[in-house]
């Protein structure tokens, strides 16, 4: 029986579904041993901004099979509109979460793509760590030419991975997955950031307290300045989403 599809909350002409961890883990699952290959949208503020400025990425994001709500900006903008969504799912949290279920069950067989060096083969060491037992198929960095992709992906396949954990940076990622991941021969494809520099210890993550009081932007930003230019892009939002908000609430008073 197939599962209903999540409730889903568009913001500034972008999908988000409402699903927590736990359910989007289940969902992965049932994509990565699926016949279609998935790609699987870790949606954040900036991507946002940037599907508005690019229609191509727009539609990458709308026609994914799963999209999660990656940061606080995206709650904030449900919750301002009465939107069904109450959770983040970020790239972070799926990566050991999946981790988690490939030990468990043994349905997942994850595949870490990105990062410089020796960040994804470090990521997987810190994920064995974490979950004994997990099934990590092969690991490889980022930095490869786009005339490589090909023997990338054959790569890929030749591992047996059904989950590609892509942390390439977005919208680099989305963009790659929806060319390469059906030739990659894994079931479902995430797009994760910087995901492997955490679990290599390359950037620290911000503590707990700081993530649930919805401040990690303001972490990251003190632990790394340079991302200044990147997080523009936050007020920006805030105003188009509040002015989204807005129009919506005035719609609503003129039909009524």
């Amino acid at each position: 029986m197939t599962a209903p599809s999540p409730a889903s909350f568009t913001v500034l002409g972008c999908r988000v579904d409402a699903v927590g961890r736990d359910e989007a883990v289940s969902r992965i699952a049932a994509l990565a041993n699926g016949a279609a290959p998935s790609l699987v949208v870790t949606l954040g503020v900036e991507m946002v901004m940037a599907a508005r400025r690019h229609p191509a990425f727009a539609r990458i994001v709308n026609d994914a099979a799963l999209v999660t709500c990656d940061t606080v900006g995206l709650l904030l903008a449900s919750k301002l509109r009465g939107g069904p969504l109450r959770e983040r799912v970020t790239g972070v949290d799926l990566v050991g979460a999946l981790a988690r279920r490939s030990a468990a069950r043994g349905d997942v067989r994850l595949y870490l793509l990105g990062g410089a060096g020796e960040t994804a083969a470090r990521a997987a060491d810190e994920l064995r760590r974490l979950a004994p037992g997990v099934a990590v198929a092969g690991t490889r960095d980022g930095y490869f030419a786009d005339a490589d992709s090909a023997e990338v992906a054959a790569a890929i396949r030749a591992s047996g991975a059904n989950v590609l954990c892509a942390g390439l940076g977005s919208p680099k990622q989305e963009l790659w997955l929806a060319r390469w991941l059906a030739a990659t021969g894994c079931g479902a494809g995430i797009g994760i950031g910087g995901s492997l520099d955490v679990y290599a210890g390359n950037v620290a993550r911000a503590p707990f307290a700081v993530r649930k009081a919805g401040l990690e932007w303001a972490y990251r930003l003190a632990k790394e300045p340079r991302r200044w230019r990147r997080q523009l892009a936050l007020p920006r939002f805030a105003l188009a989403a509040l002015g989204e908000a807005l129009a919506e609430r005035k719609v609503g008073k003129t039909k009524a």
